[in-house]
């Protein structure tokens, strides 16, 4: 039997997706079938309006609880169910040496990006739960969550976080049918990682220990993303999928 990439007839909610690694993978939902729910702080209607009909735009901001439940419950009101989640929407706040971060900064990254893939993620299981329906989520983390990461120590945590966290609701959520998995990229093309893409000392220091010698464009995410939602992984659960170019191996 073809492994099947298909997305027809699911519905995806996608987080951060108004531009990178987002935007790419909610671009490649609609191509193979999906209908998407796009999230981000403020809304961003032009990107999902390039996607036509099956794409819509929702302002959620995903480091605090309510903003997350009426999120899903926009995608259920919308669509009329959830299938796939994508949390991706991410902030870095800080890039220094860890001592030296600000209470502050630890306070913005972990509600964004492990607190708010945590409530997203529990009211879709909820969702699916009550329909008695399989489903797919997605956590993006980062080669920074396997290693340790200079100057990125406070959102390396994060990321290292939701890794264990993608593994615990794996075990929870796989008997009735949800598959939970995490994609880590390396070093992305996008306005996030724009710190270290932009600083050529940084940068070549990140490619000189990177086998394919470049920077991933979110296209290259999105490929991964798709995998993980689709019934081609449908034995899948609980992995980390690294999209590096070969950093962690090198």
């Amino acid at each position: 039997m073809t492994p099947s990439f298909s997305l027809s007839g699911k519905v995806a909610i996608v987080t951060g997706a108004s531009r990178g690694i987002g935007e790419a993978i909610a671009r490649a939902f609609v191509a193979s079938g999906a209908r998407v729910l796009m999230s981000s702080r403020k809304i961003e209607a032009s990107a999902a309006a390039a996607l036509g009909s099956s794409a819509q735009a929702f302002a959620a901001h995903t480091g605090q609880e309510p903003n997350c439940i009426a999120l899903v419950a926009e995608a259920i009101r919308v669509f009329g169910k959830v299938d796939v989640l994508v949390n991706n929407a991410g902030t870095n706040p800080y890039f220094g040496p860890l001592i030296e971060a600000p209470m502050p900064a630890w306070d913005k990254t972990f509600e964004v990006n492990l607190k708010g893939y945590f409530w997203t993620a529990r009211e879709v299981a909820r969702h699916l739960a009550g329909r008695n329906a399989p489903g797919s989520i997605v956590n993006i983390s980062s080669v920074n969550g396997l290693r340790g990461a200079p100057l990125q120590g406070v959102y390396a945590m994060t990321k290292a976080a939701v890794i264990s966290l993608t593994r615990t609701l794996a075990a929870e959520l796989g008997p009735g049918g949800i598959r939970v998995n995490a994609i880590a990229p390396g070093l992305v093309d996008t306005r996030l990682a724009s710190a270290l893409v932009k600083d050529e000392a940084l940068s070549g220091e990140w490619l000189q220990r990177t086998p394919l010698k470049r920077v991933a464009s979110p296209d290259e995410i999105a490929g991964a993303a798709l995998y993980l939602a689709s019934e081609a992984s449908s034995f899948v659960t609980g992995e980390v999928l690294v999209v590096d170019g070969g950093t962690t191996i090198a």
